[in-house]
């Protein structure tokens, strides 16, 4: 079962990949980063069973013939938040100001491809209206994926270290904590969204895993990772 899904993902379809396998012999091999460079995978001839993506690309992948149609079913919403090194002070980040500054002040700012990742493309926003994509550009630490940009920044020996991706992509890499979620004026909410590919070579099997990640099964991981629904 291939499985070409966006990183705030990763984690739910890693919690039910067992109990699929167990279920059916069939493994899951997932790829997981940047829902932009996710799609363009598909849209190149990937080969694919299910993307989890954004709900608006699934909606483009089933106008285009790539995801069926009647297939999209949400995992839930994520918010975007602010992420610092464990061990490491938590900066207020609840109005533009507070935001402003703990930018400001950071000797690094780590986040994820401001061109395919949603996270990023964002977050780039953010700092075009506070005045900093020019000023800070030096202090940015830009990785593919929410993921690998957490996973950096828990490894770094830099000091005053903070970072922005998808609170999954947070909550659940080991050496981050969240300090919050964006301020409200730039509050992203993403639906992730799953869609079974055209070209499943396994429709029955790909209907299973639709239900154990959008189900029960999963409902705990999703959850604690920050998933709402």
């Amino acid at each position: 079962m291939q499985v070409l899904s966006g990183g705030a993902a990763a984690a739910v379809v890693k919690a039910v990949q067992a109990e699929f396998e167990k279920s059916t012999g069939t493994s899951i091999h997932g790829t997981f980063s940047a829902v932009g460079q996710m799609r363009d995978q598909l849209v190149g001839g990937t080969p694919c069973d299910m993307v989890i993506l954004t709900k608006p690309l699934i909606e483009q992948l089933i106008a285009s013939g790539h995801v069926v149609a009647g297939s999209a079913r949400s995992l839930g919403k994520v918010k975007t938040g602010v992420a610092v090194r464990t061990g490491t002070a938590h900066p207020s980040v609840n109005t533009r100001e507070q935001l402003h500054a703990a930018m400001s002040a950071a000797q690094g700012i780590y986040f994820p491809d401001p061109d395919k990742a949603t996270a990023g493309i964002h977050f780039m926003n953010v700092l075009k209206a506070l005045g900093l994509d020019e000023t800070m550009r030096s202090k940015f630490r830009v990785f593919p994926n929410g993921a690998t940009a957490m996973g950096e920044m828990a490894k770094s020996n830099e000091s005053g270290l903070i970072g922005c991706t998808q609170v999954t992509e947070i909550n659940y890499t080991e050496g981050v904590d969240l300090v919050d979620v964006l301020p409200a004026e730039f509050e992203l909410s993403t639906d992730y969204t799953l869609g079974i590919c055209t070209h499943t070579q396994n429709p029955a099997h790909a209907e299973l895993l639709a239900d154990l990640l959008t189900g029960a099964a999963s409902a705990a991981v999703r959850k604690q990772g920050g998933f709402e629904f």
